[in-house]
């Protein structure tokens, strides 16, 4: 962003001070920066050896993967947490724990409750995923929480204004860049899946 007045590229000066509001802001995007382990769980799903393919080691990232869950719904929750600092607008405990009501943009505060009750779901539910259906699992939560999470972040107002958006923001670029990823590598597990069965069919008769 150019600043006329100042005569120097002022998107890459750092902040003189950090807002309440600021602050859960950047948090959120921690969190949506935490969902790219769902590329982890793509690369389960293709059975990749990080041992036969790169980096050609061994290490466990199935564990990795649960641990970066863990982070992802740490930091979920610690978003919201923060606003009980803002002085206005003033949140409530239970604006944030039923935010349907809350001061500010109650239909997305809403949205972001649901995304953190259902990444609180798989987190809970990880460990019986495979008597639940892993599928099924996968389509009523993992999938679900996502979209509920990259929602809430791509059309709330970090300002809680409700002002018009500004799609080239750098935050808003970069959940827009996550959706992307995700969006692109899921199509491609989706395409993988759909060959794997084709040539399962073809060699079954």
């Amino acid at each position: 962003m150019w600043d006329a007045s100042k005569g120097h590229d002022s998107f890459f000066m750092p902040p003189t001070s950090i807002t309440v509001l600021d602050l859960s802001a950047y948090v959120g995007l921690l969190a949506v920066g935490a969902t790219l382990n769902m590329l982890l769980g793509l690369l389960m799903a293709y059975r990749y050896s990080p041992h036969r393919s790169w980096p050609h080691r061994r290490f466990n990232y199935f564990r990795l993967h649960n641990w970066m869950g863990y982070v992802a719904l740490g930091v979920s929750i610690l978003h919201p947490a923060i606003l009980l600092s803002s002085k206005n607008p003033r949140f409530r405990i239970l604006d944030l724990a039923y935010p349907v009501h809350s001061p500010s943009q109650p239909l997305d505060n809403t949205i972001g409750a649901i995304a953190i009750y259902l990444l609180a779901f798989v987190a809970v539910t990880s460990y019986i995923r495979i008597r639940l259906g892993r599928h099924l699992w996968k389509a009523f939560s993992v999938y679900f929480a996502a979209a509920a999470l990259f929602w809430h972040s791509l059309f709330t107002d970090p300002a809680l204004k409700s002002a018009s958006m500004n799609w080239f923001d750098g935050g808003k670029f970069f959940v827009e860049s996550c959706v992307l990823l995700i969006a692109v590598v899921s199509l491609l597990r989706l395409r993988y899946a759909r060959k794997k069965g084709f040539h399962a069919r073809q060699s079954s008769h």
